[in-house]
């Protein structure tokens, strides 16, 4: 093979500097969620390949950390350059095999070139420190401390299905701005999309080894790789079941991890109705709701429920619903596993007495955006995050009782204050168990260069581009002392 992929749609994995395929020449093929179509086939490595991958990376680290910053930069920049250039083709790709709509995977290639750049920027700008002695009691000035931040060696880069090259993107250029090699493990579901990224990183002329691909079943490799004695840092996006697993058999590895989300928009009495309906429904429903950061439950009192629900209604029933290349904003869910958890959601809330607004359809893995009103915290979609367009209306007597469901929920990634009282929003911001807390606006990743992070069962680290960075060094202290 030699390059990305040949004439049949088959795609390498990139080692050492080589677009290759397994030695055992077993593939997975990936198909359209749309329609059904072929949109390539991956390989299958296998554990020896694995080890292949990072004795190579480790060979490849003392040449990379040994190059200046600007030039690691200067590759960066090239790279979003070639990711500009071939917007149109990644996009269709992107499009197709995860469906997303094509405005939205323009966007996300687009979005991955500024982050590049940015990170390209932030990394030239990281600076070490002098500290002196004599600030410390029987410290001296002939003490000082000279401190600067170095690679921690090898990173894992483990991405997810639903934005398979912003959040390799995410992970791979902070590392390598860092010093770092890194290796990606994309998600199977969208791991061509990914590997089109790499492509562009390769070409931009990274040298052989720096970042590498491992494809293949997670039930074979997932385990192995991630408990490598070799591995030095594991960045994942993904469930928080998978996130759970990883922090148990990864030993000291450190790690960053992005998981699930249940974002609860609390819309209060003195809120602007109109606006908040239309912010939570892109919030929402947006990549049909399989975002980590989509508002997935709103919290409200009866005093303006009614009107929200009519407005929301509204909204909803204006929101196009189809194939991705009709540029609609409700696309198929990414397999039909997802489409079964969906409906079983909706049942369960319709059973157990919720109120059917509109929704309730399905074609396929393709569910319709779906309001259920007078949701109750018996019901499964009270708590469960559905990655699928259902939202869910909580009624409560209260903020207080608002603030104390929301904060009930396993997770904490963010949550959402709509209203036009800036003393009740910090407030009530200050209670909330999440991350991020977004005033009137809905839940949302970004700008990249803001922290972005979770608590509970959401995650563990933040991300952002100096914060990612940040957590792929570590300091390092080299303490001079002048002898009089």
């Amino acid at each position: 093979m030699t390059g990305l992929r040949n004439e049949k749609l088959v795609y390498g994995n990139l080692i050492n500097g080589r677009w290759v395929e397994s030695a055992s020449g077993n593939v997975i093929t990936i198909t359209s969620p749309v329609d059904g179509s072929l949109i390539g086939e991956i390989q299958a490595i296998s554990k020896e390949e694995v080890n292949e991958v990072i004795r190579y990376s480790k060979e490849s680290l003392s040449l990379w950390t040994g190059i200046p910053i600007f030039e690691r930069a200067r590759i960066l920049y090239k790279a979003a350059e070639l990711l500009e250039e071939r917007a149109e083709e990644i996009s269709n790709i992107l499009m197709m095999e995860i469906a997303k709509d094509k405005k939205s995977s323009i966007s996300e290639v687009k979005r991955t070139a500024d982050f590049l750049r940015f990170t390209a920027d932030a990394g030239k700008s990281l600076e070490g420190i002098a500290v002196s002695g004599e600030n410390f009691p029987g410290g001296s000035r002939n003490k000082i401390s000279y401190v600067k931040r170095i690679p921690l060696g090898t990173v894992l880069a483990i991405s997810p299905f639903n934005y398979p090259i912003n959040l390799s993107a995410s992970k791979i250029a902070p590392a390598l701005i860092g010093g770092n090699t890194v290796i990606l493990k994309p998600a199977t579901q969208g791991a061509i999309s990914a590997l089109h990224l790499v492509n562009a990183l390769q070409d931009a002329g990274l040298p052989e080894g720096v970042l590498q691909t491992v494809t293949g079943k997670g039930s074979e490799i997932g385990d192995y790789i991630v408990t490598h004695e070799s591995i030095d840092f594991i960045n994942f996006t993904g469930s928080t079941e998978v996130g759970r697993h990883l922090s148990k058999i990864s030993c000291m590895t450190p790690l960053l991890l992005e998981l699930g989300g249940k974002d609860a928009a609390l819309v209060l009495e003195d809120a602007d109705l109109e606006y908040a309906a239309k912010n939570i429904v892109e919030g929402a429903f947006s990549y049909s709701g399989q975002r980590c950061t989509a508002v997935k439950r709103i919290i409200t009192t009866d005093k303006v429920a009614d009107q929200l629900v009519d407005k929301l209604k509204t909204g909803i029933e204006k929101l196009s619903v189809g194939d991705p290349r009709d540029s609609v904003v409700v696309t198929p869910l990414i397999d039909q596993k997802a489409a079964d958890f969906a409906e079983f959601l909706i049942q369960d809330a319709i059973e157990k007495g919720a109120e059917l607004i509109v929704g309730n359809k399905r074609e396929g893995n393709l569910v319709y955006p779906t309001l259920l009103d007078k949701v109750t915290v018996d019901m499964e979609i009270a708590w469960k995050e559905p990655f699928s367009p259902i939202l869910p209306i909580i009624r409560v007597k209260n903020m207080d009782e608002a603030v104390e469901i929301a904060n009930r929920s396993e997770y904490g990634l963010q949550s959402s204050v709509f209203t036009n009282d800036i003393n009740k929003a910090f407030r009530i911001a200050e209670k909330l168990e999440v991350g991020t807390v977004q005033i009137n606006n809905k839940t949302e990743r970004g700008p990249d260069h803001f922290p972005f992070l979770g608590v509970k069962a959401s995650g563990m680290g933040t991300q952002g581009v100096k914060y990612s960075i940040e957590a792929m060094t570590r300091p390092k202290a080299i303490t001079i002392n002048l002898i009089e």
